[in-house]
């Protein structure tokens, strides 16, 4: 029997706020294929049903190999650092999750490896670099026989320069570039440090230096292969990394929401429907810091609202904060230990979470000592969720 999910959100497993332990650092060369834990085994309402059609989405940040340095993880073994070694890894964790939909960050080496590797595992992909020279970016692989590719937009975070030097007249956009035009000493929030940060990024207090980051994402619209033939858009994104850049994370997040809603419009209006929306990503931001809270705030059951001069265009759930709760962390270095990554989702009713990827606890050996390590090859662990599509 079908029984509605709560989506209110829920606390961490944990109430206490540990850390991983530093001084010892698993040795044991097998990297970790984490599984999806059922929604119902987490003490949560159960929602599934067997004959209900699923589908299921991981988000990893995978860590570039371009950023892979020694003196970047001084912790880690130096031989879990080599590009074979990782590749190897990364590629073995993967194809064991058998997702329907992977979304990746820090993707490089797309051409030369992943997406030739990817397609004998039975996935195509979609991919789009970081602007300037950066050579990792986001990318999409979906399985040929889960879901068919409709239709795609790529975003580009430097584009909100644009409306700085008048050259666009979008209302959102402007919003957001006031955002970090009036907030050059905002609250300083959460986030990983950057790996090969620039050393001069220019004046600080011009706008179109702070919104020129060189962020980027994807999306696209897939139609699903099965009988309802509904139709999801998936997003992955990667915002900007420096804590003390709170405003420009911001108006990323708010071009993000208004370009995600446009092309929400765009597929309805072509294909004649109502389409499911997934957000996944590395949203250097923590729970409860202004992103988190924007993203969320338009969700009737948040428990956080933020003021907001718009309206927000698409309310949208964490997967993990209405099932299990955050995790304590999602990246796990010396120097930051915390949540970044989310999947959020609408609520609409035509998908719920049935299932989460289980996550390492702060206890648990596999993270001792920071990542990555030999068995996980990035400095982020991959996040998922399956999700029952019910029938319009």
């Amino acid at each position: 029997m079908l029984k509605t999910l709560s989506l209110f959100p829920r606390l961490p497993f944990s109430s206490s706020r540990r850390f991983p332990n530093f001084a010892t650092m698993s040795v044991e060369a097998v990297p970790l294929c984490p599984k999806f834990v059922p929604v119902e085994q987490s003490k949560i309402i159960s929602i599934s049903s067997s004959e209900a059609y699923k589908f299921s989405v991981v988000s990893y940040n995978i860590l570039a190999q371009v950023f892979v340095k020694s003196s970047y993880f001084p912790h880690s073994p130096k031989p879990c650092l080599r590009w074979k070694a990782r590749s190897k890894a990364v590629l073995t964790v993967l194809g064991d999750f058998d997702a329907d939909f992977l979304c990746l960050q820090e993707l490089d080496e797309y051409d030369s490896f992943y997406r030739g590797n990817m397609e004998r595992l039975g996935y195509s992909s979609i991919y789009i670099q970081r602007s300037g020279q950066k050579r990792d970016g986001c990318g999409i692989f979906y399985k040929l026989t889960s879901a068919e590719l409709v239709l795609q937009e790529n975003i580009e975070y430097n584009d909100l320069v644009k409306s700085i030097d008048g050259e666009t007249n979008s209302r959102v956009m402007d919003s957001a570039v006031s955002v970090a035009g009036g907030n050059a000493n905002a609250e300083e929030t959460q986030g990983s440090t950057e790996k090969g940060a620039e050393k001069d990024r220019g004046d600080p207090n011009d706008p179109r230096v702070r919104l020129k980051r060189d962020c980027v994402g994807i999306m696209a619209a897939f139609r699903l292969e099965n009988h309802s033939q509904h139709l999801i858009i998936i997003a992955n994104t990667h915002l900007y990394w420096d804590p003390k850049w709170a405003d420009v994370k911001l108006a990323q997040a708010k071009y993000l929401l208004s370009r995600l809603d446009q092309f929400k419009t765009l597929v309805s209006e072509k294909f004649e429907c109502i389409p499911s929306v997934i957000l996944t990503g590395d949203f250097n931001s923590t729970p409860g810091d202004q992103v988190y809270n924007y993203l969320i705030s338009g969700s009737s059951s948040s428990e956080s609202r933020v003021e907001c001069p718009d309206e927000l265009p698409i309310p949208l759930s964490s997967v993990y904060a209405c099932t299990r709760g955050e995790p304590a962390f999602t990246n796990c270095t010396p120097g930051f230990t915390g949540t970044l990554d989310y999947i959020f989702f609408s609520p609409s009713g035509c998908i719920q979470p049935v299932s989460f990827l289980e996550l390492p606890d702060e206890d648990s050996p596999s993270v001792a000592g920071g990542l990555p390590n030999y068995q996980h090859p990035s400095d982020h662990l991959p996040i998922g969720a399956e999700f029952q599509v019910h029938a319009q």
